[in-house]
């Protein structure tokens, strides 16, 4: 049977006829889990799927499309993290009731395939906005202390003494005041920084001062980006941004790498204004080899580890594994999209 006839026959712009393939006991339900951090810091989120539900298949992930769409032909459930849920993973699913999340963002979700297949997807908002916006402190302050180079040199036999300056009195930008934004707003503030912001959605805030884009980029010397990946902030931050950056301004990335026009970037350290960039995402992940930002000195590039700690990952683990069961329960999760 073909994947089309599986799901039924489809009329042209019309949702899908899912088949009634789907079992209805929990203890028949098949589950794919891709975060490598399931249970890592909580061994009992594992072994409560285990019981409650027929067959875990752990596959190890992030997973590209195929990959995935392999892993899940007959699965009932999907807990997955960075992985590429596309149109073909559901259409190869039949069974599939529900995608449960880690994290918040979804642009390697395809929501409108999910809806159209009948499919469930849940977040886990604020499970790892502390985490991420202690990492942004952390790369704020790597930024006017030049602490990894120092410990290279150190490493190397020298012992330079290397200059910095301090952030207070400085000033913040963010871009974005959601959950992470706000939290970095007023551990900034805590430490003396000036906190602006700008978030088109936010008409009021008691984290940071509202300010129009161009303000912030103007007199910001930290610029923070917290802004989700949607069509209109894809690429936001290019060249036309960047060269009305306060010159000497250093820009942090811990949200989305696509945020990034990454030609502008490189146009904004080698030309522009911009004296320095920690980046803890970049549109392609992890980077080929030769990319062009990972060997400068004036970029200091982490591995997209802002929600990776065990308080966030066992946080994100409930989160997601209660949302998981109860629509494969037949209950209404906490946090559908």
């Amino acid at each position: 049977m073909t994947d089309d006839l599986a799901h039924g026959p489809v009329a042209a712009g019309a949702p899908a006829a899912v088949a009634d393939v789907r079992p209805r006991a929990l203890s028949d339900c098949v589950v794919v889990v891709t975060p490598r951090s399931f249970g890592m810091h909580d061994p009992g989120l594992r072994r409560r799927l285990e019981a409650e539900v027929g067959v875990v298949r752990y596959c190890p992930g992030p997973l590209a499309a195929d990959a995935l769409a392999q892993a899940v032909r007959d699965a009932d459930g999907l807990l997955c993290g960075l992985d590429h849920v596309s149109r073909e993973v559901f259409a190869g699913a039949p069974r599939l009731r529900v995608v449960a999340r880690y994290g918040v963002g979804t642009d390697r979700v395809d929501l409108a395939a999910a809806a159209r297949y009948g499919v469930t997807v849940t977040v886990t908002p604020g499970a790892n906005a502390n985490a991420v916006a202690e990492l942004t402190i952390a790369l704020l302050l790597a930024l006017a202390r030049p602490f990894v180079a120092g410990r290279e040199r150190a490493r190397a036999g020298e012992w330079p003494a290397l200059s910095g300056f301090e952030v207070a009195g400085r000033t913040l930008g963010i871009i974005g005041l959601g959950r992470i934004g706000s939290l970095v707003a007023a551990k900034a503030a805590a430490l003396g920084l000036r906190v602006v912001a700008h978030d088109p959605n936010v008409s009021r805030s008691e984290a940071a001062t509202l300010v129009e884009l161009g303000t912030l980029v103007a007199e910001s010397d930290f610029v923070s980006l917290h802004a989700p990946l949607t069509a209109e902030t894809r690429g936001m931050v290019g060249r036309s941004l960047l060269e009305r950056l306060k010159p000497g301004a250093a820009l942090i990335n811990t949200a989305r790498g696509a945020l990034i026009d990454e030609a502008g970037l490189l146009w904004a350290l080698e030309e522009g204004p911009l004296r320095a960039a920690a980046l803890d995402v970049l549109v392609e992940e992890p980077p080929p080899a030769g990319h062009p930002l990972l060997q400068r000195d004036d970029v200091l590039l982490t591995p997209h580890m802002g929600p990776h700690t065990a308080e966030a990952t066992a946080a994100m683990g409930a989160m997601a594994l209660e949302d998981l069961l109860a629509v494969l329960s037949g209950r209404a999760p906490r946090y559908p999209l």
